[in-house]
C-alpha cells in the first residue's frame, strides 16, 4: 500500500524557472518547478493547474511565508508559469487555521501518541489477537537498513501481486533500479521495518519523521502471507518506534478521500487506532479560471465532486475488470 499522494523530492531546487521531478501513481514526471523559501512548488494537471509545495506531506515544516510565495508565483506567470490555484496545508500539531485564505478541511488518518501501552489497550480486540497471531507464526519484525539487498527483496515484495486491495499494482514489474530510486528519499530521517517469515520479507513499511509528527510513506504486506498478519505486526512496531522517539502523532495518508467514506484501508486504519483530525488546507485562486473552477469545487477533483454512492459503484466495477484481467 502506497499512501494515495507520493511527491518524493529527487531533484534540487534551482532559484528560478525550473524543471523538478514527481512520483505521481507509480511514476517519474517531469514538471515546472520553482524554488520559494527553502520549499520546492511544482505545477500539475492540464485543464486546471494547480501549484502544489513538491513533497508537502513529508518536509519538516511548513510554508513560513505564503505571501511571498503568491508573490513568486504571480510574477512567474509571465515566463510560462501560469498556475491557476495554489494550494498549501499546515501541518500537525497546529489544527486552528492560521491564514485568512479560502480554506478547506484535509482529513488526516493519525494516531495520537501517549505512549505504546495506551495505544495497545485502546486496540480492539481482534487488532491484538492479530498482532499476537502474527508473532505466533513466526513472524519476526525489525529495522533495516536500505542496501542493495534490502531492494531486492522488497523488488520480490512489490511482485507478489499485479493488484493491491482492488487496485493496479503500479509499482508491479518495476525492475531494481527503479525500485531503489523510488524508495531512496528522506532516508536521513526515516526508519525502514520490515517483517520476516524466515528469510523472507513479507512486509515493508518505511516512517518518515519530521519532529513531533512522523508519517507512514510506504506500506506493503505481502498479500500471499495474509494469515500471518504481517501489516498489523508492522503497525504495532512502527507505535512502538514512534512512542520510543517520543513522537506525537503517527499520520497515514486520509482518513477520508472526498466523498469516499467507506473502504478496505480506513477500516483496517481505524482497527489499528487511526483517528480522523481535520486540518487546514488552504486555496488560493492565482487567475480568473482558478476563481471560476472554485467555485464550481471543480479543484476538489472527482472524490470530492461525486456521490459517496456512484463513487462505490466506481470502485467496484473497477475491482472487477482487474480480477477479471488478471
Amino acid at each position: 500500500m502506497l499512501s494515495p499522494l507520493l511527491a518524493q523530492e529527487k531533484s534540487s531546487p534551482a532559484p528560478a524557472e525550473n524543471v523538478g521531478e514527481m512520483y505521481v501513481k507509480g511514476k517519474w514526471v517531469r514538471v515546472p518547478a520553482l524554488d520559494v523559501g527553502g520549499k520546492t512548488i511544482v505545477v500539475r494537471g492540464r485543464w486546471l493547474k494547480m501549484a502544489i509545495i513538491r513533497s508537502e506531506e513529508w518536509l519538516q515544516t511548513a510554508l513560513e511565508d505564503p505571501e511571498d510565495c503568491l508573490r513568486k508565483l504571480r510574477e512567474q506567470r509571465s515566463h510560462g508559469w501560469r498556475p491557476d490555484i495554489f494550494t498549501f496545508a499546515q501541518k500537525l500539531p497546529i489544527t486552528v487555521p492560521k491564514y485568512s485564505y479560502p480554506m478547506e478541511w484535509d482529513s488526516v488518518a493519525a494516531i495520537h501518541l501517549t505512549g505504546f501501552k495506551e495505544w495497545w489497550e485502546k486496540l480492539p480486540q481482534e487488532t491484538r489477537k492479530n498482532v499476537r497471531r502474527s508473532q505466533k507464526r513466526g513472524v519476526v519484525v525489525s529495522t533495516r537498513d536500505f542496501d542493495d539487498d534490502l531492494v531486492r527483496e522488497m523488488v520480490e515484495l512489490i511482485n507478489d501481486t499485479p493488484v493491491r486491495q482492488g487496485q493496479r499494482n503500479t509499482q508491479y514489474g518495476k525492475p531494481f533500479d527503479q525500485v531503489k530510486k523510488d524508495f531512496s528519499s528522506f532516508l536521513d530521517r526515516s526508519d525502514l521495518v520490515c517483517a520476516y517469515s524466515g528469510n523472507e520479507l513479507i512486509g515493508f513499511l518505511k516512517i518518515v519523521y519530521r519532529g513531533e509528527v512522523a508519517s507512514i510513506l510506504n506500506f506493503l504486506p505481502k498479500a500471499s502471507h495474509h494469515d500471518k498478519r504481517p501489516a498489523n505486526a508492522l503497525i504495532a512496531k512502527a507505535v512502538e518506534l514512534c512512542s520510543t522517539k517520543g513522537v506525537l502523532y503517527l499520520t497515514y495518508g486520509m482518513f477520508n478521500y472526498g466523498n469516499k467514506r467507506d473502504s478496505p484501508l480506513r477500516e483496517f486504519k481505524i482497527r489499528n487506532g487511526f483517528e480522523e483530525i481535520l486540518m487546514p488546507r488552504f486555496y488560493v485562486p492565482l487567475t480568473t479560471w482558478g476563481r471560476l473552477c472554485m467555485k464550481a469545487k471543480l479543484h476538489r477533483g472527482l472524490l470530492g465532486i461525486l456521490p459517496h454512492s456512484v463513487i462505490t459503484l466506481g470502485i467496484r466495477l473497477r475491482t472487477k475488470w482487474y480480477n477479471f484481467r488478471q
